[in-house]
Formats: C-alpha cells, sequence, structure tokens
C-alpha cells in the first residue's frame, strides 16, 4: 500500500513520468493541480551535447474533473538550451504528448474524453463545455481536431462502397442575422453510414471530397443517390459520370405531391403500377400524403 502522500497524488492524477508539485485550492474556482515531467535531461537535437536547463514556464490546461470538481493542470514545463556556441539548435520547450499536444489548451486525456462525449454519446458541445467549465469554442476546437484524426485513420469506413449518397442539412444559424448555414452528408448508402461532411451544399464540397478519394475506389461505385439538386447532379456527372443516379424517395414524392392534381394523380398511379413493382415508392408517397394531412402545416 502506497503511503507517502506526493506519491499517492501522482498516482490519482493519472499522468505517466509526473511530480506533483502541490495543488492550489481556491473556493468557487477550478481545482489547479501542478505538475512537472521526471524526465531525464535531453540531448541537444543539434550536436549531440547534454542541455542546460534555462528556465521555467508554468501554463494552464483544461483538465478532468478532479473528485467531482473541475480541474486545471498546470504544467511547469521546463525551457532548455544548448551550450555550445557553434550549434544551431538555441533553444526549445519540452513536449510530451501523453500530457497535451502541441500548444494545445486542453490536456490529451480530456481531450479524447470530450470527442468520445460529443462524437459517441452524442452530447452537445455547450453540455461538455460545462462539464470541464471552459469556453464552447475550446472544446468544439478540441473536438473537431480530434475527430477529423480519427476520421483520418478510420479508413474501414471507406470500403466497398457501391452506393454514395449526397443531402444537405441545415449545419446552424450563424452571426447576428442567424443566416443559415449548410452542409453536405456524404454518405455509404448501403451501409447507412456517414462518410464525411463537407461545409455548403454547392457541388464544390463534395467534388472536392470526392477528388481525394483513390481513382480505384471511386470506379466502384455504382449508384449516386440525392434529393434532385442541381449542384449534386452536377457532382455526379463531374466527378463520377458512370455511376446510375437515383433520386431518393422521399424528395421524389414530396416534389409529386406539390405537384399533383388529380389528373396527374391518377397517371403517377398508372405509373407506379408498372414501374414500382415492389412498392416502396408507392409506400412512402402514401405515407408522406398521411402525414400532410393529419399534421398542420408549420
Amino acid at each position: 500500500m502506497e503511503r507517502d502522500p506526493i506519491r499517492v497524488c501522482e498516482l490519482l492524477v493519472g499522468l505517466p513520468d509526473v511530480r506533483v508539485l502541490g495543488v492550489v485550492d481556491v473556493p468557487g474556482e477550478p481545482l489547479v493541480v501542478v505538475v512537472e515531467t521526471r524526465g531525464v535531461v535531453p540531448i541537444c537535437a543539434g550536436c549531440g551535447r547534454r542541455a542546460d536547463l534555462k528556465d521555467r514556464d508554468s501554463v494552464d490546461h483544461v483538465d478532468l474533473a478532479v473528485f467531482g470538481r473541475p480541474a486545471r493542470l498546470r504544467w511547469v514545463k521546463r525551457r532548455w538550451r544548448c551550450l555550445n556556441p557553434a550549434c544551431p539548435q538555441g533553444s526549445w520547450t519540452e513536449i510530451n504528448d501523453e500530457i497535451v499536444v502541441g500548444d494545445r489548451s486542453v490536456t490529451t486525456r480530456a481531450a479524447r474524453w470530450a470527442t468520445r462525449q460529443v462524437g459517441e454519446h452524442g452530447r452537445t458541445v455547450s453540455e461538455v463545455a460545462h462539464d470541464l467549465v471552459c469556453d464552447s469554442h475550446t472544446v468544439n476546437d478540441t473536438v473537431v481536431e480530434w475527430g477529423e484524426a480519427l476520421l483520418s485513420a478510420d479508413e474501414t469506413r471507406f470500403d466497398q462502397v457501391t452506393g454514395l449518397g449526397l443531402d444537405e442539412t441545415l449545419f446552424c444559424r450563424r452571426g447576428r442575422w442567424r443566416a443559415q448555414a449548410w452542409a453536405t452528408s456524404i454518405v455509404d448508402v448501403g451501409a447507412g453510414q456517414l462518410l464525411d461532411v463537407v461545409e455548403g451544399r454547392t457541388a464544390a464540397g463534395p467534388a472536392g471530397w470526392l477528388d481525394q478519394q483513390p481513382e480505384t475506389w471511386r470506379a466502384a461505385i455504382r449508384y449516386g443517390v440525392l434529393d434532385l439538386s442541381g449542384p449534386y447532379r452536377a457532382t455526379f456527372d463531374t466527378m463520377l459520370p458512370h455511376v446510375d443516379q437515383i433520386a431518393d424517395p422521399f424528395h421524389l414524392v414530396k416534389l409529386a405531391n406539390q405537384r399533383l392534381d388529380e389528373r396527374g394523380r391518377i397517371k403517377l398511379l398508372g405509373l407506379l403500377d408498372a414501374g414500382d413493382p415492389h412498392g416502396e415508392v408507392r409506400t412512402a408517397w402514401h405515407a408522406t400524403r398521411s402525414r400532410a394531412v393529419d399534421l398542420p402545416d408549420r
């Protein structure tokens, strides 16, 4: 059983190769845990000589809660220098990606936790920011950075895509005038899996995304599913001219309902009898018409 109080604190902090120097406990404020690394004196990368300690600088980072209290990790970082006058290395600050990646304001473990909370558990950025007692922009930037890295590393999500779907989504409203900001979802239709999201609802976003994919991967796509959008049709015409373009049933039926009179309805039913042998489009049409009748127009 560990009895040394300093060592107990180090174990509770749960970070590799750190020494707990103390704790700053101000009522109503996040608990600040002050640490420094246990690393040995480094060797200069420029000349191979033993480095000299130049100074120390304390940097606070958003960290996971401690005993139910929001916390900050104050890392007393050492700055090293090379005393060899002929060496171009100069000075440098120690780094440890297991504590903090680069000059980020959030610790590595807190960044992983926040990304999982938003990406896996579906919590909002503001909820996670509230738990960490930090700005929402800090959490959002962290989740975007770590999420993009995870997406880049997950190559399996692009395997054997034969049906590619494009659909627009009102992503958010920005600015004083609440301007609409749209995004395009790129989906593996067969697997029902989101592949990526690009900004805007023009052809530029999805076309640029497709241009970054391997030619053999694009060649394996057989169907392009879209919502009757001109820009998305242009995307498939330009980037995937070999695919069969398919309008998804929902938007097809929605457009038909908006334009349909009695004469058109009779014609549509005849076309459904002839060209919808399994009844998928007919079922979707009846469902949307029922919904339009049952629900008031808002």
